[in-house]
């Protein structure tokens, strides 16, 4: 016999459904036969509830009114109570296990917490860990859903931090990365730098902050002429020097620089064993020559006695050069030479020193060179390089005296 597709629907809805009662009703009906004395018949016909599914909850009322905790859904309050507690405990439970698991999301981003769940998904249920981490399922499901999706934009500026990041040896912060990227025609701030950072696991080698003693002793006979004015106006009206000692093979070598201070560019500079005049004499000749013998400049430097001794200040009456020496213990009077040394501990330098003394000047060369000058924007310049910025200075002043 073949049945039409209007029996097979007239059959699905005479069937019938599965009812369910509420615990409240099941009580109701089971204390008409404990407690007011209904036979089983009256309380069926009653209550419309079959004799057998009667029996049972009279069992279940008695045996609760016991003490026993019944296996399914309790039907009076005491019992019920109980077994709310009976859940919160298990909750509170397995959140501890949880916390246990991953304690180190408990202060942490969404990120490292949306790790945790999947980490732990295992063994527990989605409901329940983002919970007791105190996120959303719908943010879990959106980062998990994310995670499996590639973006190669996102890739690719990846791989730009991260190659200007070892370009620079681990020393460039946020700033520094999304200055270099934007000059090379990659648009990025320095909170985006900041959190590919963080997402790269790269962080800065720069060190903190420290505390200096502030003197204000000058010196007998040299004046303290520069005043920290080290905002310059024009190239090559500032000089500045200092000398500091680094590690090279089994001894120490010192390395003596001047610093241009219009742009805050290295223009001389030499390595020796001994931090003698002729050490501080070297570097100065250099910046001499490569500068072109400039007159009227003014060389700024510490209270040392290579810098305050007689030889040196004769090579400075030579070259025309006045000379400027900061008060005694105050290195924030010479602080751009300062920030030059740091850089070039924290950036360039190896922690153990170098090799030798004919690597330390192929590698101190090679970062003055190539990196300080021509690569590393400065916060001073604007996020320029020391070329970069004298260069644009030349320029604009060439355009000027063409117009007038």
């Amino acid at each position: 016999m073949i049945f039409s597709p209007q029996h097979k629907t007239g059959d699905l809805m005479n069937k019938k459904t599965k009812r369910t009662f509420t615990p409240e009703f099941r009580l109701e009906c089971a204390q008409l036969i404990v407690d007011k004395g209904y036979s089983y018949r009256q309380a069926s016909e009653a209550m419309n509830v079959g004799s057998t599914t009667l029996e049972s909850w009279v069992r279940q009322l008695r045996r609760e009114r016991q003490g026993i905790t019944p296996s399914a859904t309790p039907i009076t309050p005491d019992q019920q109570r109980i077994r709310e507690l009976e859940k919160q405990v298990r909750r509170l439970e397995e959140q501890n296990t949880i916390f246990k698991k991953g304690y180190r999301a408990l202060d942490v981003r969404l990120a490292e917490r949306f790790t945790i769940v999947a980490r732990l998904s295992d063994s527990h249920t989605v409901v329940s860990l983002c919970s007791a981490l105190e996120i959303n399922r719908s943010s879990y499901r959106y980062w998990r859903k994310r995670c499996d999706t590639v973006n190669p934009a996102r890739v690719r500026l990846c791989s730009e931090i991260r190659r200007a990041w070892n370009q620079s040896r681990g020393s460039a912060g946020a700033r520094t990365l999304a200055e270099m990227l934007t000059q090379n025609g990659v648009p990025m701030s320095r909170y985006r730098a900041g959190r590919l950072m963080k997402y790269l696991n790269l962080s800065s080698c720069q060190p903190g902050k420290h505390q200096y003693k502030n003197a204000r002793q000058e010196h007998t006979s040299l004046p303290n002429l520069l005043g920290r004015q080290f905002a310059v106006p024009e190239p090559d009206r500032v000089w500045c020097g200092d000398i500091r000692y680094l590690r090279a093979g089994n001894r120490w070598c010192y390395l003596a620089v001047v610093m241009e201070l219009f742009a805050r560019r290295v223009i001389g500079w030499s390595l020796s064993a001994n931090a003698d005049t002729a050490l501080i004499s070297s570097a100065l000749r250099m910046a001499c020559e490569t500068r072109g013998q400039p007159r009227d400049v003014m060389f700024h430097s510490v209270q040392g006695s290579q810098y305050t001794g007689l030889k040196y200040q004769q090579l400075l009456w030579r070259c025309r050069i006045n000379q400027s020496v900061s008060r005694r213990g105050n290195c924030w009077d010479n602080s751009p030479m300062e920030r030059f040394f740091c850089s070039l501990k924290t950036e360039w330098a190896p922690a153990n020193g170098y090799v030798s003394k004919d690597k330390a000047r192929q590698q101190i060369n090679d970062y003055i060179l190539n990196y300080y000058n021509s690569v590393r924007p400065h916060h001073y310049n604007g996020g320029l390089t020391p070329e970069e910025s004298e260069n644009r200075y030349h320029f604009y002043c060439k355009t000027v005296a063409n117009i007038t």
